[in-house]
């Protein structure tokens, strides 16, 4: 156990110390007279550890971008305080350790020094002037070395005893995984207008009134602008193009890579800034670990560590593996430009080979519209001279291809042109004695527009809208009577009654969980279902119509579904490690508390200074 730990703690320093390029980066220069940039009791944060932990998050967070990331960008994304709270909590631990009196052996640390491979010579076996050589590079000599490895292996010991054997209690895991797979039985039946016994009575003036009233929103209009359009899109026109022959065969050529595709894989790529931590990671997998949970340990999302469908050039040295693998599998760690990484192959794409011949339509299609987008770009230039002219809309229509349009625009209109958020963005911003001007739309398609009046919003007088108030009436009547008729067989149905003996159509489910969906049935049905009590007999209102229902049983999780196996794990482990990491939180927290945190901001602010 004490060796385990000792590789942790140490490799954690190591990478820290050798990681490549770090005497380019020149913390050797923030020596001098400061030594710390605080401390915790009698644990002191080294500068050059806070410089070195500092750049190696840096690189990582290049790692996963992608892409290099100045200071003040990785400072923005929170990297710098990451950085300086971990090595705090590390702090803090060391300062616990040398107070419990706990440390590490000379002759454990020797041999665990000996057996790192940064040190090895080209026979593999321990190298001295590799040793000294690194540390050197590092601006440490031995004795500072091996201090660090002490203090952190002891660190690494404490941290491990205090969540050793962290265990998600089973009640807990119970409460979880029934909420998630408990099962109900039930039956309803379905009653609209069609099931009332008695017909509706004939609404009165005074029940349309009282209903618009009671309503006034449902019969608001929304403001409205009267809106005089022309415009034109390359779909509009795509059909006047010609496209020659041997223009359609050259862009075939052109274009031979996305006709003829080789084999391809869709991938996911999540990058570790070092071979020890895409390691574990590796590890913990082949342990049961989510995939989507290391992702999120990366403070990631799923997008973040999408390759989409590569072909084999595309992956580099990462090809041979991620291509011999089968859809499903996880490969690595493949050492990349980036770092080390793990790939998951999410789906295998067989070759694609498509003739000339089979590509000519869509060939012609796609050349037509893009030549159909250059006429419109020349267009744009004539309209744009004959509105600066002083041409109206109508002038415009006659002298061009565009067609002449009028709308009644509403934010909620999204129809036509209304359609496309460029037009609806001018649609809202236009105001009277604005001059038209020429827009695109999304599609390469112009237009230009003018306002000729706007309508408040208003109240829509009942004859306006009667037929729409006495459908709203009906409807609700028709809930209000259906209740009132089920209400005996509600008791009925509780006292034992079949839906069959009350003369009712109901439909059975078995076994649904929280995790179905009924398209038959209101969203609230299942929120509904899963508050009720075995037995108990239930009315759900919907629009026009009532869902009568009954639970009829209720039942624990199926023990042989395999998808809540597999969920029940992911999420013991992912509870585990959030346990484990808060016990880990509350013991440093308390450290801190008793030992007291001092940080000096001009020490940090000359570490700072080296990487702007």
């Amino acid at each position: 156990m004490a060796g385990k730990g000792i590789s942790k703690g140490a490799m954690w320093v190591l990478m820290g110390l050798l990681i490549v390029g770090l005497g380019g980066f020149g913390v050797t220069n923030l020596s001098g007279n400061v030594r710390s940039v605080g401390s915790v009791g009698d644990a002191e944060i080294d500068v050059n550890t806070y410089a070195r932990a500092l750049q190696n998050e840096i690189r990582a967070l290049e790692a996963q971008r992608g892409e290099s990331v100045s200071f003040a960008q990785a400072r923005a994304a929170g990297v710098d305080q990451q950085v300086l709270g971990q090595l705090v909590s590390r702090a803090a631990l060391e300062h616990e350790t040398a107070r419990l009196g706990i440390s590490v052996g000379d002759a454990t640390l020797r041999d665990e020094i000996l057996a790192m491979s940064a040190f090895s010579g080209l026979d593999g076996s321990f190298d001295r002037e590799s040793y000294a050589f690194a540390l050197q590079q590092a601006g440490l000599n031995e004795a500072e070395f091996e201090e660090n490895i002490r203090a952190e292996t002891a660190a690494t010991l404490l941290q491990a005893a205090a969540v050793a054997g962290m265990q998600v209690p089973p009640a807990y895991m119970d409460a979880m995984m029934t909420y998630l797979g408990e099962r109900r039985s039930l039956a309803f039946a379905t009653l609209d207008r069609g099931d009332l016994q008695s017909g509706l009575p004939v609404p009165s003036e005074e029940d349309l009134r009282s209903y618009h009233q009671s309503h006034l929103p449902d019969f608001t209009t929304p403001e409205t602008k009267s809106i005089t359009y022309a415009w034109v899109t390359p779909e509009m026109i795509v059909d006047t193009v010609e496209v020659p022959e041997d223009a359609l065969r050259r862009a075939y050529d052109e274009r031979s890579a996305e006709f003829n595709q080789p084999e391809r894989r869709l991938v996911e790529r999540l990058v570790y800034s070092d071979p020890e931590r895409a390691e574990r990671a590796m590890t913990r997998l082949d342990d049961g670990v989510l995939f989507e949970m290391l992702v999120a340990e990366r403070g990631l999302e799923m997008a973040d560590v999408d390759m989409g469908d590569v072909s084999d050039d595309d992956l580099g040295p990462a090809a041979e593996a991620v291509f011999a693998a089968d859809s499903g599998e996880i490969v690595g760690p493949i050492e990349t430009s980036l770092g080390p990484a793990l790939f998951r192959i999410n789906g295998v794409l067989a070759a694609q080979v498509t003739s000339f011949e089979e590509a000519k339509a869509q060939l012609r299609e796609t050349l037509a519209r893009d030549r159909a987008g250059r006429v419109i770009d020349t267009m744009s230039e004539r309209v744009d001279d004959l509105l600066a002219g002083g041409a109206t809309l109508e002038d415009v229509v006659r002298e061009t291809e565009l067609e002449l349009g009028e709308i009644d625009w509403h934010p909620d209109l999204a129809e036509g042109i209304a359609g496309y958020a460029a037009f609806r963005s001018a649609a809202e911003a236009v105001q009277d004695g604005d001059y038209p001007a020429v827009e695109r739309t999304e599609d390469d398609g112009i237009f230009a527009l003018r306002l000729d009046g706007i309508e408040e919003p208003r109240i829509q007088p009942l004859d306006d809208v009667r037929e729409a108030v006495r459908q709203g009436w009906r409807q609700e009547a028709t809930v209000d009577a259906l209740a009132e008729q089920v209400a005996p067989q509600v008791a009925e149905l509780s006292d034992g009654a079949s839906f069959d003996d009350l003369g009712l159509e109901a439909s059975e489910i078995t076994d649904m969980t929280r995790r179905d969906y009924r398209a038959d049935a209101p969203p609230e049905f299942i929120e509904q279902v899963f508050a009720m009590e075995e037995g108990e007999v239930q009315v759900i209102e919907g629009v026009g119509r009532i869902f009568l229902l009954r639970l009829d049983a209720v039942a624990p999780p199926a023990e042989d579904d395999e998808d809540m196996t597999r969920l029940r794990t992911a999420l013991r482990d992912q509870v585990a490690a959030d346990f484990g990491q808060d016990i880990f939180q509350l013991l440093a927290d308390d450290i801190r508390a008793r030992a007291g945190v001092e940080l000096d901001q001009s020490a940090l602010n000359a570490v700072h200074a080296n990487f702007n």
